[in-house]
């Protein structure tokens, strides 16, 4: 076993060196730390699916959640959101949500002064349409006014890190409702209900711009290191301060990896982990045993998402810009669930591999696949022939191409990931 991790590590690292030779170092650093944002993800999944057997298809919809919360906390101030009369009206949109919670509240407690049944019931549905209609008299004239006023809400100007902070808490936040909605559904039925959930966050984040724009976007987002820009005013070149301040960067966002990796290995390795794993390959028989099934496993969904929240903020302040419509469930959730298929379910190490490996051959697949048709099709005209048509598009096709290649070899040859789970018997 230990062999099997020095050689794919290590192979893995002689990857990284050859892309470092063939495209450059500033390519492969912009590489190695989206590379990590999604082994970090790819951890909190982990966490969800291989210690607790549960199956998130939203990490989506998390990580939209922390590329918002990031822009929100580190993007500069709107000075003219501030100084019109919008904070007023957020105020007083507030105070009608925290009425409308209060009503639903009391209706949920209406058994307790003999209300019960089908009355109780009515009640409690007339309760959340009061408060939709209290909430949304004072949401809707807000939002048409800062619209029209201010253009968006804009940011608070705080630091970067408290943005990937708020992100993880965020995410946790929305995990802990979704959790107690979604948790004890079997697992097909999990799965559709984070996949309709994340479509939820998104369609709801793609459509309030006055908070987040919308399709407009927002740029360029901070970052927690000092930008190429501020190299070059430090007398840096234009090629080295890209690499100085990726490799900043990139030292950052793997010095996070590190905590998180040792933290969670920790916590599998300890009671906290063998009852999971217990709740995870037989809730009945852990139920039995006097274990809070539930309550378990609403605690390992909310510590996955805070990793995804975080790793979505990650990739958005990296990125430098905010844009809901670039999220994709192919690119934010399939590809994450391909990681943690391919490095092993259930190890910390296997994520961590998986995440790496498969972000690299996702992004190099296109750029080799396109240098493949061009040769082809340079060799097909040199031949008479017609050339390959539309090579770009091609070949950004060729990535899903490749992925589906390796999770079917990787099913077929080595069903329980590269790294499987190892678990000791004396523990």
């Amino acid at each position: 076993m230990t062999l099997r991790y020095v050689v794919l590590f290590g192979a893995l690292f002689a990857l990284i060196v050859g892309v470092g030779v063939l495209m450059g170092l500033p390519f492969t650093l912009r590489l190695l730390v989206e590379a990590f944002a999604f082994a970090l993800i790819a951890m909190g999944l982990n966490i969800q699916w291989g210690f607790g057997g549960l199956f998130n298809f939203g990490v989506l919809g998390m990580l939209m959640v922390g590329g918002f919360a990031v822009t929100f906390m580190s993007y500069p101030i709107n000075e003219a959101f501030w100084i019109s009369d919008g904070p007023i009206m957020l105020g007083q949109t507030l105070i009608a949500a925290a009425i409308g919670a209060v009503l639903i509240v009391l209706a949920h407690k209406a058994h307790r002064v003999g209300v019960t049944g089908k009355l109780r019931a009515a009640g409690i549905v007339l309760a959340w349409f009061v408060a939709y209609i209290i909430f949304r008299s004072q949401m809707d004239p807000a939002a048409s006014y800062i619209l029209s006023e201010a253009g968006w809400v804009g940011g608070l100007g705080l630091p970067v890190i408290l943005g990937w902070a708020l992100g993880g808490a965020l995410a946790a936040f929305i995990a802990f409702f979704v959790g107690k909605i979604s948790l004890g559904l079997r697992t097909d039925y999990l799965a559709i209900a984070t996949i309709g959930i994340a479509e939820i966050v998104r369609a709801t984040i793609r459509n309030t711009e006055w908070l987040t724009r919308g399709t407009l976007t927002v740029s360029p987002i901070p970052w927690p290191v000092p930008t190429p820009q501020a190299w070059q005013l430090w007398g840096a070149t234009t090629s080295d301060s890209f690499i100085y301040a990726r490799a900043g960067y990139l030292a950052l966002v793997v010095a996070l990896v590190i905590v998180a990796l040792f933290l969670i290995h920790r916590a599998y390795l300890s009671p906290w982990g063998r009852m999971m794993r217990a709740i995870r390959d037989n809730h009945i028989a852990a139920g039995s045993m006097g274990k809070d099934v539930k309550a378990r496993q609403l605690e390992i969904f909310v510590f996955g998402s805070v990793l995804m929240g975080i790793g979505g903020a990650i990739l958005v302040s990296f990125g430098s810009i905010y844009d809901p419509s670039s999220y994709q469930p192919i690119n934010h959730t399939f590809i994450v669930w391909v990681m943690l298929i391919v490095g092993g379910a259930g190890n910390n190490f296997g994520a961590l591999f998986g995440g790496l490996f498969i972000y690299m051959v996702w992004l190099l697949s296109e750029p080799l696949a396109q240098a493949l048709f061009a040769t082809v099709s340079n060799w097909s005209v040199s031949m008479g022939w017609h050339a390959i048509p539309d090579i770009n598009a091609r070949s950004v096709q060729m990535r899903v191409f490749v992925l589906g290649l390796i999770i079917t070899l990787a099913l077929r040859y080595a069903p329980r990931g590269l790294l499987p789970e190892f678990i000791r018997r004396d523990q």
